[in-house]
């Protein structure tokens, strides 16, 4: 156990007015837990590589936050990434990184675990590991550092982080974090500790794992991996941890309620876990199957407590495609009866287009505001749509803007993505396309009406069917941009929003790599590289030089399609998925377009996921409503 730890409050304090947003780093806010950190046997830092406003709604976060600190004798508390003029201060005035709850030194705590839910998140964990005082490389530690873990979907290729971090978790993390605060709790010595975590079901140690490399081939600049090997007794590959019965871990129950604002502001409520439409670019769809329902019992339970608790006037209903629930239109009408004439408000943030109708949308804004809707048809064509398993049409979209401007929303958001794989001019152009289509059916509900079309570029991402693809590079993503400016500026009533391409290479660099990245990520920081997702602080320049200066080529590692052998970084990482059925699925995109539809409604594509979960305790949770149309999906039967 490290020392009683001493608060840096005294040294913070006289510095807030000095840096913008101070209340980043005071805490104080409601529901936080305080303890003493003398009166407990294990400590905690939960840290999000990002500001406090981004990272404060993080639903894991939240969640880990209170499965741990309802141990007595456990305490946990949170970090967030310094913003540069708060780390100049830092460096300046010899602060540490620290908590938010006591202010304590994050070298001082027994575990420091961050949640990756994006990779441009990786300069910013560096940032914190320094100015804590951590070595960097997890190899120069000593026996009284703490151990450095990371969660997240994110870490499901965390080859180039490897030699900064510790721990890995593969997948959810509610049970094995309380596995690892046992093994904090009856083990001494940072040593006997990891030996201990090493056993642990969905634990990487990256160290037990070695990287071997094939020497290039001709025309190819670096050499293929020729795979990852264990050491030290460890398992050929860890398989991801999956809870599967949400019921049984109602968090948050006491949501925290932040004093300045963040990126969402309402008490949030997953009311299932996993995807299986099939999306073939969806990381997150494919690496959290199976679907997981929580009951409408419990749903409805847990707004109760979480709005008396918080106070919040909204409630997110979070999923990954929330209209998907069984129970969907039941839930949310329930919820409306229950609050109706309150101020208190219904959200789906994640709505597919084809399962949006006029019963839902009514439901949702009973009482709230009709303000605004988001899509995500993620293609303009129908094409591009077959190749990508987005199984939805144009008169889908269509009749969803009829739908919605017809039931009095004023405006809807789209969100596409340039750069899929076979992608033609034409495709892209249908994008804005279908835009000013949208816009025209607004219109005639409103002259007002807005239609937002938000365009992003493709980054491959592992453990998805397109896992082998090229990404485009930033140039050919600036020219097909233009294609879509182009067509658009005909009509200034639609509004166009896109994400600089360039920031997209070097998610692409880092969702990807192998563990020779991990040496550009370092040289990158040291070259100033911070908050590499925020517009205004990306430096593409010192990630281009600190690639060219290690011999790691950025077209080879992005832009080259692989084969179907190859010897993947993130393979040692078993997400349930049959490397061979997501190869089949990447082939059927490409030739066949063959569309897979949900397997929780029909028979079962042999994924790989189901067979070795027990799911029999979903089948209850999965009935459908009197007004829900599908068929009952059998859970227990392994449905893919």
């Amino acid at each position: 156990m490290p020392p009683s730890p001493v608060s840096v409050w005294s040294q913070l304090e006289p510095h807030l007015l000095a840096v913008r947003k101070p209340a980043r780093y005071v805490g104080g806010e409601d529901n936080i837990v305080v303890k003493d950190p003398s009166a407990v046997s294990s400590r905690w830092l939960l840290c999000y590589p990002d500001t406090y406003e981004i990272g404060q709604p993080n639903q894991g976060i939240q969640i880990l936050y209170e499965v741990l600190n309802e141990r007595a004798d456990t305490a946990a508390e949170r970090g967030f990434a310094p913003w540069p003029d708060m780390e100049e201060v830092m460096r300046a005035e010899g602060i540490p990184f620290f908590s938010l709850e006591n202010h304590l030194p994050g070298r001082t705590f027994d575990v420091v675990a961050f949640s990756l839910a994006a990779e441009v998140g990786h300069t910013n964990l560096l940032t914190c590991l320094d100015l804590a005082g951590i070595p960097l490389r997890a190899a120069d530690r000593g026996p009284d550092d703490p151990i450095v873990m990371i969660g997240g979907h994110a870490a499901f290729n965390p080859e180039p982080l490897a030699p900064f971090v510790d721990v890995a978790c593969a997948g959810d993390g509610e049970e094995f974090v309380l596995a690892v605060d046992d093994v904090l709790k009856t083990v001494e010595g940072r040593a006997d500790r990891l030996e201990a975590i090493a056993a642990i079901s969905g634990a990487y140690l990256p160290d037990r794992y070695r990287p071997e490399y094939l020497d290039p081939k001709d025309g190819e600049s670096m050499g293929r991996l020729r795979g990852m090997f264990p050491t030290r007794g460890a398992t050929p590959t860890v398989e991801k941890r999956t809870v599967t019965d949400l019921d049984e871990w109602p968090y948050p129950k006491q949501q925290i309620v932040p004093l300045t604002e963040t990126v969402h502001e309402r008490y949030a409520v997953e009311i299932f876990r996993g995807c299986t439409r099939g999306c073939r670019f969806c990381q997150a769809g494919m690496i959290t199957r199976p679907v997981r329902e929580r009951s409408s019992e419990t749903i409805q339970q847990m707004v109760a407590d979480g709005l008396a608790n918080t106070g919040f006037e909204e409630v997110g209903l979070l999923s990954l495609s929330s209209a998907d629930h069984a129970e969907i239109r039941g839930l949310c009408g329930d919820l409306a009866d229950t609050y109706e004439g309150t101020a208190t408000s219904l959200a789906l943030p994640s709505t597919r287009v084809d399962a949006f109708n006029v019963e839902l949308a009514d439901e949702l804004a009973r009482n709230g505001r009709r303000t605004g809707l988001t899509f995500a048809p993620e293609a303009g064509s129908e094409r591009m749509r077959k190749v990508i398993n987005k199984m939805v049409s144009e008169d889908d979209l269509l009749r969803t803007a009829e739908t919605a401007f017809s039931s009095g929303w004023r405006h809807i958001k789209l969100y596409f993505m340039i750069g899929l794989p076979t992608e033609t001019d034409e495709d892209v152009l249908a994008i804005a396309d279908m835009g000013l289509k949208a816009l025209e059916i607004g219109r005639s509900y409103g002259r007002k009406n807005k239609v937002t079309i938000s365009v992003g570029g493709f980054v491959p991402k592992p453990h998805t069917p397109f896992q082998w693809a090229a990404q485009d590079d930033p140039a050919e993503l600036d020219r097909k941009l233009g294609l879509i400016k182009h067509r658009v500026a005909r009509d200034r009533n639609l509004n166009l929003r896109y994400h600089d391409p360039y920031p997209g290479q070097i998610e692409g660099l880092l969702a990807r790599g192998d563990r020779r990245v991990a040496d550009v990520v370092q040289r990158a920081w040291e070259l100033g590289a911070r908050f590499d997702g925020w517009d205004e602080m990306f430096d593409y320049r010192a990630w281009i030089d600190a690639a060219t200066e290690l011999g790691v080529d950025l077209d080879w590692v992005c832009q080259r399609e692989r084969a179907e052998n190859e010897v993947f970084a993130w393979d040692v990482i078993d997400s349930g998925l049959d490397k061979s059925w997501l190869w089949t699925d990447y082939r059927d995109a490409l030739g066949s377009l063959a569309e897979l539809d949900d397997c929780r409604w029909t028979p079962c594509y042999d994924c790989g996921v189901c067979p070795s979960l027990d799911l029999s305790n979903q089948t209850a949770h999965a009935q459908p409503s009197q007004q829900h149309s599908r068929r009952l999906p059998i859970l227990s039967a392994s449905p893919g």
